[in-house]
């Protein structure tokens, strides 16, 4: 029987190297990513929310292996049992299959689309040197089938990206990312760059497609508004940190850490004496990462890491006074 997840993250953590300069003497650190753990489902939604510079990207980019982790382990349940479950300790062959089914979807089409290429090109690029290649009639068949679901039609095949607005640009990024019938999807900021409208369209595609296809998603962003429309479980994180995590559909009620009680205050347009720039992790934290920021921060706070705590079923968080 298939387990229950598709993706198990545990203490995953990121350094990466701060060089100054070639004469440098000093080299620092950036703690990235620190001791983040989580799961998601099999057809479900897992949303990572938090500020820009918080190590959400960066930990959707662990789970492809774009970066490798300092620490930690990223467990993948192939529900055809073809590859070992831990994805750091898969050879070169191992991972382009792994790739084929967690697919990356990035933030800017527009940047990630080749202007070059016609959008047949664009979607069956990567197809060709898959393990799924079948030639090139199957591939234009797949390509018409895949441009018809996500709401274009098999005529824009032929044309060029910057011939297409925002929104549809975006939908030819998913549908690149659909091309290799992949299992989970890693959506980074998907609809952060589009007018309000246009982002419901995108999200109620994504809506569909995960029911049609069984399909699991990664859903990166800063809006807690979005997030909690689209996941199911939410994890808010801060400096590295994974600082709360429950279901989507209450977490604005039951908000428990005060940098998440923040962002949805934040999200109302509601102003307070916490709006202050998030400082870069460029130390190891022996204190909460919030605590310089914190309304409620008290001395064991500025001295000690608060443990990530179960407080109820499916609902977690980093705090000494929730």
């Amino acid at each position: 029987m298939a387990n229950e997840n598709i993706i198990e993250v545990n203490n995953l953590s990121k350094t990466f190297n701060l060089e100054a300069g070639f004469f440098a003497k000093n080299k620092q650190n950036v703690y990235a990513v620190n001791d983040v753990s989580f799961a998601i489902k099999r057809g479900t939604t897992y949303g990572l929310a938090g500020e820009s510079g918080c190590g959400k990207t960066t930990t959707a980019r662990l789970l492809i292996q774009l970066y490798k982790q300092t620490s930690g382990s990223i467990k993948y349940f192939d529900a055809e049992e073809k590859l070992p479950q831990e994805v750091k300790a898969y050879k070169k062959n191992q991972l382009r299959l792994y790739r084929e089914k967690v697919k990356y979807i990035f933030q800017d089409p527009a940047r990630s689309l080749n202007p070059r290429l016609s959008i047949y090109n664009v979607l069956t690029t990567g197809l060709k040197y898959s393990s799924l290649w079948q030639g090139k009639a199957a591939a234009r068949e797949l390509a018409e089938k895949i441009i018809t679901e996500v709401g274009l039609s098999p005529e824009d095949l032929e044309r060029r990206p910057a011939e297409f607005s925002g929104g549809q640009r975006q939908r030819i990024s998913i549908a690149r990312g659909l091309i290799m019938n992949p299992t989970l999807l890693v959506c980074d900021e998907v609809v952060s760059a589009l007018d309000v409208s246009i982002q419901g369209q995108v999200l109620n595609l994504l809506q569909d497609l995960r029911q049609t296809r069984n399909l699991s998603y990664l859903f990166i962003t800063h809006d807690l508004k979005v997030a909690c429309y689209f996941c199911d479980t939410i994890g808010v994180m801060y400096r590295g940190y994974m600082v709360e995590e429950a279901p989507a559909a209450d977490l604005y009620k039951t908000a428990l850490h005060p940098y998440t009680q923040l962002l949805f205050e934040g999200a109302q347009g509601v102003l307070n004496n916490s709006n202050q720039e998030v400082k870069t992790t460029l130390q190891q934290e022996n204190c909460c990462p919030f605590a310089y920021r914190c309304p409620k921060a008290t001395e064991r706070c500025k001295k000690e890491l608060p443990e990530f705590t179960k407080i109820s079923e499916g609902h977690r968080v980093r705090c000494f006074e929730a």
